[in-house]
């Protein structure tokens, strides 16, 4: 599943405020400063701290 370039363009990270990395393959976003991935489920990111996975 992909997501929309609009809806990634204004997305950002929860805990620094910086632009999200799009990993299709994994279905994840990716803050590459803080080296913390989140979910997409259902075609839907969740972007809470707590969701957060270390890379």
């Amino acid at each position: 599943m992909s997501l929309d370039p609009k809806l990634l363009s204004v997305l950002a990270c929860p805990q620094d405020k910086g632009p999200l990395e799009y990993r299709e393959s994994d279905n994840i976003l990716v803050n590459p400063r803080l080296q913390v991935a989140y979910p997409i489920q259902d075609g839907i990111p969740v972007l809470l701290i707590d969701e957060a996975k270390p890379l």
